[in-house]
């Protein structure tokens, strides 16, 4: 199956590195030099990452009852703002029942606090970092002006090593070189990580920062999570990320499943070591300086714990109705194919109503659901005709072992759910048309070499902040085909797009609506449609497996 992911090791071939320290540390261009041509890749499975062991027992499957993160209440409202507060901090939580865990964590937390929003109506979010490393927040999947959109260079910076917590407030206190929010170049100040690759651009704060989300936007389901140049993989994998839901009166008119009966489900893979630990194959654990993972692993890493909102396999129970699932999936490397199945195998409709970017034009049913990294699902699936007492598994048909177990949700209650989904959805999908676009552009997502070494490259280069890739005109309609070698989960920043095409053929089911991340399959190639409408500047295009977008697979693109 073109979605089966491999869930062991792939043998890989040492292969050597450059190191460019730069802000946040070093960029490293690897990949397993056993990687074969796309031509070779699309004749057989796809192997997009190595399967970390966790070292302890791991408790049996559909145990733990499925915890729902908490909804962030404002700390105040200003102009119309609503304004939030989080700290990125330790703290140790129980993932594994009886076992703490280590984590890096908004508001201490996993996943952090949910942030709940109406269309339109501003939010700011102070983030404060108390964590060892410096940080970046970026709102995936939301239209934000660049100074808040998350740039990987934009650091927020802890406290000056060897000060108490409170020694820096986040303004005048800037890297060498390095404007701050007034656009000024603050003060040389002693920085905690090595700042030697030159980014003329990037805003550094210390402390704290604020980032102002317009919500200019159709009401989805987003998310936020750390997006600091070289190390996004292992900060996202030691649990900075959260979710953040727009709603709207488009949403409100319609009949969904609302309440208790609508449930944010992140699902996550994670290794143990037999401390209770999180496992992961970091060069450098301390996450500072040296990026990147061990050779097995550089294709994408795998974890072999399954986790639905912080939770290992869990379950939940549920009346004989109607339930609206918000899906993301929020592994690095990790692809899904989701089923939902009876235990004596009676298989219900996934029924998706969104995507990426909000409500589709009308629903579209599936049995079998893809699930690449960070692309999100809006489903309902309908309880109605399970006997109570009766358990429906959500598997992974794309896993083996216990990566195959997902969730469970167990019928305890009769009720009578009178609710229908209406033929129509939405009207305000944009209708844009290949004849409307000013430029077609060939883009390609595929292992290479770089000065002698391999690397995961756009183009055949690899990420340089310094550097504009992609120029588009602010307004304008563009056409890019995208090619890969091996799985890539693309995404961009700041627009929404339309799947044109894929292999020169229509898009798939799932494919439908407005999406913002791209499962590229292996030797696959993939038409996508999209205006650039909403704000000017620097912006990024990137592959989401979060390995391969630390080691290259990220391109600028600068919107004027």
């Amino acid at each position: 199956m073109a979605e089966r992911q491999a869930d062991e090791a792939v043998a890989a071939t040492k292969v050597t590195r450059r190191q460019a320290f730069g802000i946040g540390g070093a960029l490293v261009l690897t990949a397993g030099g056993w990687l074969s041509t796309t031509a070779a890749m699309a004749r057989r499975p796809a192997h997009t990452g190595g399967e970390l062991r966790s070292a302890l027992p791991l408790p049996p499957p559909f145990q733990v009852p499925l915890p729902l993160p908490a909804v962030l209440a404002p700390s105040g409202t200003t102009g119309g703002t609503d304004r939030y507060e989080i700290t990125q901090r330790e703290a140790d939580v129980e993932i594994l029942p009886g076992v703490r865990t280590r984590m890096w964590t908004y508001d201490g937390t996993f996943p952090g606090p949910t942030i709940e929003s109406r269309r339109g109506r501003p939010v700011t979010v102070t983030h404060r970092n108390e964590l060892p490393v410096p940080t970046v927040v970026h709102l995936h999947g939301g239209r934000t002006p660049a100074s808040d959109d998350g740039y990987p260079t934009d650091l927020v910076l802890p406290a000056a090593r060897g000060h108490g917590p409170t020694a820096h407030t986040s303004h005048g206190t800037h890297a060498p070189g390095v404007k701050n929010h007034s656009g000024h170049a603050g003060p040389a100040m002693p920085m905690p990580m090595p700042m030697t690759m030159h980014d003329p651009r990037a805003v550094v704060t210390r402390l704290t920062r604020d980032y102002t989300f317009p919500l200019d936007q159709r009401a989805t389901l987003l998310w936020y999570h750390d997006h600091r140049m070289d190390f996004t993989a292992p900060a996202i994998w030691r649990g900075l990320a959260g979710l953040h839901l727009v709603r709207d009166a488009t949403e409100d008119a319609l009949d969904l499943p609302a309440g208790p009966r609508e449930l944010p489900l992140m699902i996550a893979d994670r290794a143990f070591a037999a401390d209770g630990s999180l496992d992961y194959p970091a060069l450098d654990p301390s996450l500072s300086e040296r990026p990147g993972v061990r050779d097995p692993y550089m294709a994408g890493v795998l974890g072999d714990v399954i986790l639905v909102n912080g939770a290992p396999w869990p379950v939940h129970e549920v009346d004989t109705a109607r339930y609206r699932l918000r899906l993301l999936n929020a592994s690095n490397a990790r692809h899904y194919t989701l089923e939902a199945v009876t235990d004596h195998g009676r298989r219900l409709d996934l029924v998706q109503i969104g995507a990426d970017q909000g409500l589709l034009a009308a629903p579209v049913t599936h049995r079998l659901l893809p699930l690449a990294p960070a692309e999100r699902y809006d489903v309902v699936i309908d309880f109605a005709g399970v006997p109570v007492g009766e358990r429906v598994r959500i598997v992974n048909r794309a896993g083996s072992g216990r990566a195959r177990d997902v969730m469970a949700f167990r019928v305890a209650r009769k009720v009578t759910d009178r609710g229908r989904l209406p033929r129509v959805l939405a009207d305000d999908l944009p209708s844009w048309r290949r004849s409307q676009a000013g430029a077609v552009r060939d883009i390609s997502f595929r292992a290479g070499r770089t000065d002698g070494r391999h690397g995961w490259l756009i183009d055949g280069r690899p990420f340089d902040p310094a550097r504009t890739d992609v120029t588009v005109r602010h307004g304008d309609v563009e056409v890019w085909r995208l090619v890969a070698d091996v799985h890539h989960p693309v995404h961009l920043h700041l627009v929404g797009f339309r799947v044109l095409t894929r292999g020169g053929g229509q898009p798939l089911p799932h494919d439908a609506g407005l999406k913002d991340t791209l499962s590229l399959r292996p030797g696959e190639a993939a038409e996508i449609i999209t205006r650039f409408d909403a704000y000017r500047g620097r912006y990024l295009f990137h592959c989401h497996n979060a390995e391969h977008e630390d080691m290259g697979m990220m391109a600028n693109l600068e919107i004027v």
